[in-house]
């Protein structure tokens, strides 16, 4: 007797976060063997940040066409990027840009919405890791589905 998904389940899903950083473009290519392997459906998101600080203020909106601008520029490498190294027609994916005010609950969320066989993110540097832990970790202590870590 097989590991077989459960009828009714659904199909494989995999998710993966994307931020522009080098790691981030690594777990994006493991999850793209990944999900090319299981005939998943690759969900890739990129969470742009809540400026609590600018909604007070009134200027979020100066924010958010700047962080608009970033999430566009990633699904166009994105795209890009696929174009080059899969044939398209063979994987089935999808771009998410949201608004959360943590990446690690952005990246939970979409897991939950989409039922996740899988979530692959890139290693964490930086004092926001320093202070918070890393992203990985985090999900890690979710305990919802298997995550890789991509340094």
């Amino acid at each position: 007797m097989g590991f077989d998904r459960i009828p009714g389940d659904g199909g494989r899903v995999i998710v993966a976060g994307v931020d522009g950083s080098d790691s981030s473009w690594r777990a994006a290519a493991y999850a793209v063997g990944l999900a090319r392997r299981q005939d998943a459906l690759l969900v890739l998101v990129h969470v742009l940040p809540n400026h609590p600080a600018a909604l007070m203020a009134g200027v979020a909106w100066m924010l958010a066409e700047g962080d608009l601008a970033v999430a566009d520029e990633l699904r166009r490498r994105v795209r890009a990027g696929l174009a080059c190294s899969v044939d398209l027609r063979s994987l089935r994916w999808e771009f998410h840009a949201l608004r959360d005010a943590d990446a690690v609950a952005g990246i939970t969320r979409t897991a939950d919405e989409f039922r996740a066989d899988a979530v692959v993110v890139g290693s964490s540097r930086g004092l926001w890791h320093r202070l918070f832990g890393s992203a990985g970790v985090r999900l890690v202590k979710c305990g919802k589905w298997p995550v890789t870590v991509v340094p």
